[in-house]
């Protein structure tokens, strides 16, 4: 009797585990009754391109009746018809086994089932999979998505803000009056910058709020990651710029450079690098691109930009080639005027169109466009706000370049992007909802930063509403802001990574010993001994003096020579770059003097400058070697050309320091090149491009 009273007492527990088990999975069964449309592979989308490899991971996408779409990742199962050729675990993860023959991996969520082909190909080289898609109207799910959205909506995926700060204080964790505005306005993206990038943790944890924020599309998560002078990430790796690359001449060192970029970005879950720049920098007057720049010729910036975007494209990452259609022959900064270039079309096809449109044919993801009037291709004449002068409209705001040049004649079917629009260039000549109107017309898909969201976003509204923008320019934008996501995997899931999953892998990529090293090989074959009367490498006791002057940068300076001489002086001079007599009679002593000056503007690099004069005075006053390292610009030595040894290394960073101090000192072997054309004040060169001595 107990024992058949036992039995049933375990029968009624199996029985209130069942029924407990089905209740626990009713709300996704009623889901898929009553919302969910379809279960499909993300690789079936006709948007998606896909490369298969031995290993590869497979998604799904639950499809709901309104149109839009979740990564599924629960209640799934995945099968594959042909084990021979490959498997499938219940990840979605496929291992091909290289064997000729044909499989297809299935996925069922117990109502919906999709499937897609792989094929095991023989080629001279072995078997390789190749990928064959199912085809059908199942799988528009971006026109689908489209026609299930509100105007409100749509408008909301082209605006991105900025929120920097918020009552005063840096935001670096997502706060309610944000949140509530990322849902009102159904954004379809932010911008990061600095002050919301403090750590690493901090990080993965703000971008992830983001997302959990959004309600139906993920959003894109955007930031400058260029490298060099424009570094966001206050952790992780502080690769060489633009410049530092373009001096390296490599190829594979710049594609090094921008999937070590990616990964680190990718795993903090920010999937939009405003990346790389893609200006021509012909214009030694430039005080906005600089060495932000790959350098002066158009085919080194295009080999460099295209190698940097294959890097952070592998890495999942979608890269930007900015500014369109080029902000490099420039000498006032967008961010504080209005800049012209005043080139014919024939002209800027042979430069500053060159590497945008390689950038274009090798497949990037998003053009950013310039605040730069271009009179030769658009010479249409619009009335100041600022002044109620007459000027030309920006590239920004021009029909003529953002869709006769880039989609008609280029052929350029990505994601357009304005620069910022609180910028002076467009702020200070137009009202906000005026720009952001005139920029939605020329066609752009993304209005960055936009003065006043809510004003914009009701000012947008209501020109569509108005017949002023066409519902159909706004679904253009739409859609393909929907085919950047579906592409670059930027879902809503619906069992988002636990954030700790997120942050332990963030932990150990960002700043990760590989990337350190790509970041030292950046550096050390940037640096470019420009000149050298015999002074480097540096051969000096552990007694000897060694002196480092300077006070821009100057402690990472110093650092970087007491790594190699220990005892060395650091002198600094004063907010004015005089020295006192008892410093003077220091570097008088020495038995070597390095020197660093950082500029970024004309006046910086002229001899008359504060900063120059101090260089020049040690070059006449000291009997010792004086070397100088251009922290900065190459364009430094313009202004102190007796130096006995000059160093250029591009930026700021701490690896292009340490990189110039082992180069002094003789441990580094000096291989870079000039990017740019280093002008004379007396004759047209003092250093032309190319140029680049070593021991």
């Amino acid at each position: 009797m107990k024992k058949r009273m036992k039995k049933l007492v375990l029968s009624a527990v199996a029985f209130l585990l069942v029924i407990t088990q089905v209740g626990m999975m009713k709300p996704v069964v009623a889901s898929a009754e009553r919302d969910v449309k379809d279960l499909i592979f993300v690789e079936n989308i006709p948007q998606v391109e896909k490369e298969v490899g031995n290993h590869t991971e497979f998604q799904a996408l639950r499809v709901f009746k309104d149109g839009h779409f979740k990564k599924a990742t629960s209640h799934l199962t995945w099968t594959s018809s042909n084990k021979t050729v490959a498997t499938v675990d219940q990840h979605g993860k496929v291992t091909f086994n290289e064997k000729p023959g044909r499989t297809f991996i299935t996925v069922s969520d117990g109502t919906f089932t999709d499937r897609i082909a792989i094929h095991g190909k023989k080629t001279s080289e072995g078997v390789t999979p190749v990928l064959r898609k199912e085809k059908g109207e199942r799988y528009d799910v971006i026109n689908h998505a489209i026609k299930g959205m509100t105007i409100e909506e749509k408008v909301g995926q082209m605006l991105m803000p900025d929120f920097r700060n918020w009552n005063g204080k840096n935001v670096t964790e997502m706060l309610p009056e944000i949140e509530a505005l990322v849902k009102k306005y159904h954004l379809g993206g932010v911008i990061l910058f600095r002050e919301n990038v403090v750590t690493t943790e901090q990080t993965a944890k703000l971008v992830s709020q983001y997302q959990e924020a959004a309600e139906k599309q993920g959003l894109l998560i955007t930031i400058d990651q260029e490298g060099g002078i424009v570094t966001r990430l206050q952790s992780g790796t502080d690769m060489p710029g633009n410049m530092a690359l373009g001096a390296t001449r490599s190829t594979d060192i710049s594609r090094h450079v921008g999937r070590a970029i990616g990964e680190e970005l990718a795993s903090l879950g920010i999937n939009v690098n405003f990346a790389p720049d893609m200006d021509v920098n012909n214009n030694p007057d430039n005080p906005v691109i600089g060495v932000r720049s790959f350098g002066e010729d158009p085919k080194l910036v295009a080999d460099m930009g295209v190698a940097y975007i294959e890097g952070l494209q592998e890495a999942g990452v979608a890269a930007t080639a900015k500014h369109f259609p080029g902000h490099g022959d420039t000498a006032v900064d967008s961010h504080l005027g209005l800049p012209e270039v005043p080139h014919d079309l024939e002209r800027l096809k042979e430069v500053e169109l060159y590497p945008f449109q390689q950038a274009m044919n090798a497949g990037i993801d998003a053009i950013m466009t310039a605040h730069v009037t271009f009179p030769k291709i658009d010479d249409t004449k619009v009335i100041s706000e600022k002044d109620g002068s007459e000027i030309a409209v920006p590239a920004t705001l021009s029909y003529n370049v953002l869709t006769k040049l880039i989609r008609d004649e280029m052929g350029y079917e990505g994601v357009i992007s304005t620069d910022a629009m609180n910028m002076k260039a467009i702020a200070d000549h137009f009202g906000p909802v005026d720009a952001a109107i005139r920029a939605v017309q020329a066609g752009t898909d993304i209005v960055l930063m936009p003065v006043g969201l809510e004003a914009v976003a009701e000012g947008l509204l209501k020109a569509v509403k108005d017949g002023e923008i066409r519902e159909e320019r706004i679904e253009q934008s739409v859609e393909r802001l929907l085919t950047l996501k579906v592409k670059r995997g930027i879902f809503k899931e619906e069992v988002p990574q636990s954030i700790d999953e997120k942050v332990a892998n963030a932990l150990q990529v960002v700043g990760s010993p590989a990337h350190k090293a790509v970041e030292k090989e950046a550096a050390e074959r940037s640096i470019t001994l420009v000149k050298n009367e015999q002074a480097l490498p540096l051969n000096v006791s552990s007694d000897d003096n060694v002196v480092v002057v300077g006070r821009t940068n100057l402690t990472d300076l110093a650092v970087a020579v007491k790594a190699h001489h220990p005892n060395a002086t650091i002198i600094e001079a004063s907010s004015t770059f005089q020295l006192t007599e008892a410093q003077m009679q220091i570097v008088k002593q020495a038995k070597a003097v390095i020197v660093g000056t950082s500029t970024f503007s004309v006046a910086g690099r002229s001899p008359e400058n504060t900063q120059m004069k101090l260089v020049n005075k040690l070059a006449l006053e000291t009997d010792a070697p004086v070397i100088a390292i251009g922290i900065r610009n190459p364009y430094d030595i313009m202004a102190y050309p007796n130096v006995d040894a000059y160093l250029a290394q591009y930026g700021f960073r701490p690896a292009s320091f340490q990189a110039s101090a082992a180069t002094i000192f003789g441990d580094n072997y000096p291989s870079g090149k000039l990017p740019v054309t280093i002008p004379g004040t007396t004759t047209n060169v003092l250093y032309p491009f190319g140029h680049g001595l070593s021991y």
